[in-house]
């Protein structure tokens, strides 16, 4: 049984998954994981991506390429916004803007779109092929 859900749901949930990620970011990383830091950086991105992508893209290349630069995006807002709440506050709730947390986000990016792309280059090869035998097993009809 294949279960549908509705584009208006599927917003509905990213916009909740994202309201999530943002609380999670604005917040101080406790002490025990600040040596993983950047490994858990590429791993948010990278889990983000395919969360979106099996949400939103399946293996459609505009929208995974969107969802790529949206990402992108949201990991220099969020560090900027960091930076900003700082200042904005007067008080240090969080570290400051990081350039290489923004590197280990892009990084999380390409690790899942090379990914991506390796599975809906083979999905494609599949299909071509299963095409092409049942072109070459289906009867012949003559006039």
């Amino acid at each position: 049984m294949k279960i549908r859900i509705k584009l208006w749901q599927k917003v509905l949930l990213a916009i909740a998954a994202f309201a999530a990620a943002i609380v999670v970011f604005m917040v101080r990383l406790p002490s025990a994981f600040s040596h993983i830091d950047k490994e858990m950086h590429s791993l948010f991105y990278f889990l983000a991506a395919a969360f979106l992508n099996v949400l939103f893209a399946k293996r459609n290349l505009l929208v995974h390429a969107f969802i790529f630069g949206f990402l992108y995006t949201f990991g220099i807002g969020i560090e900027y916004a960091q930076q900003y709440s700082n200042t904005y506050l007067h008080k240090k709730i969080h570290g400051n803007a990081d350039p290489a947390d923004i590197y280990a986000n892009l990084q999380g990016l390409i690790a899942f779109s090379a990914l991506w792309l390796c599975y809906a280059a083979v999905i494609f090869l599949w299909k071509k092929t299963k095409r092409k035998d049942a072109a070459d097993n289906a009867p012949s009809v003559k006039k």
